[in-house]
Parts: C-alpha cells; sequence; structure tokens
C-alpha cells in the first residue's frame, strides 16, 4: 500500500524530554500541544543538572522520561525561540514499556554543565514531575530543604 508522506508544517516528529518539559501542562503553557505521550527509556545515557539539564552519554547508564509528538514549529519555540539556543536536537534510540524502541529527537546541551554547577529547585521540580508521570527512575537527587 502505498501512503504520501506528510510534507506539511503540520506534520509532528517524537521527541524524548527528560526534563520538566516532560509534563503536558508544561508544554501546554508554552503553547505545544503533547500528542501521543508514552513513558521511555533511553539507554546509555544519564541525566545531569547543572543550571540546566541535558543527557551525558554514559555506558550502561538509563534516563527515563516522556516521548510525544511534536511540530518542529513548536520544538523551535521551546527551545530556540525561550532563548535556550545552547541546546541541539539530537536523534536516539528510547524504548518504551512494551519493549518497542523508536527514534526521537532530544535536545541537550553540547557544552555539559560544570561539575560544580547545580540547581536544587530544578531537581525537586523534576522529582516531583517524573513522580507524577509514574516513570521508574532513576531519579535526580534531591537535596534538602536548607542544604
Amino acid at each position: 500500500m502505498h501512503t504520501t508522506p506528510d510534507n506539511s508544517p503540520d506534520r509532528t516528529v517524537s521527541v524524548f524530554f527528560y526534563g520538566l518539559y516532560m509534563d503536558p501542562d508544561v508544554l501546554r503553557a508554552k503553547e505545544v500541544e503533547p500528542r501521543d505521550g508514552r513513558p521511555a527509556t533511553a539507554e546509555g545515557y544519564s541525566l545531569r543538572i547543572g543550571h540546566r539539564a541535558t543527557l551525558l552519554r554514559a555506558p550502561g547508564a538509563v534516563a527515563c522520561g516522556m516521548v510525544y509528538s511534536i511540530t518542529h514549529a513548536e520544538l523551535d519555540r521551546l527551545y530556540w525561540s525561550a532563548g535556550l539556543s545552547e541546546y541541539r536536537a539530537e536523534p536516539l534510540m528510547v524504548r518504551t514499556p512494551n519493549g518497542e524502541v523508536i527514534p526521537a529527537l532530544c535536545c541537550n546541551l553540547l557544552q555539559p554543565p560544570a561539575e560544580h554547577e547545580e540547581n536544587p529547585d530544578y531537581a525537586r521540580s523534576l522529582h516531583e514531575a517524573m513522580m507524577r508521570a509514574g516513570l521508574p527512575g532513576p531519579f535526580p537527587e534531591v537535596p534538602k530543604l536548607g542544604d
């Protein structure tokens, strides 16, 4: 069966979100419609939170997040139009809970956060978002209040 490829500006791509953008309410607040949301893991990557979050290549590690289908315009709005130009879209393979492995884009920092960088408020918010999404972890370390 032959189908015509969708070359319209409304076509969607799968994007793996590992930070606060995994929360559909956060996406909607940014005028992005999260479609076909599903949990997923990225094998060979670990989450690193500095001033901002990113994934780092790390053999044997696993990062969890959510995959949504969004348009290219929505992806631009989330990152480049929002002043997050140091992020770059990279392809990776993610695994859904049913074992399906799918390609997805993932926006990462080209320059990883320095070892001394931290953002305890972001880590707490991300931990809460991951719990609400029912993700299996690993979760970011959450500093105790007052630390």
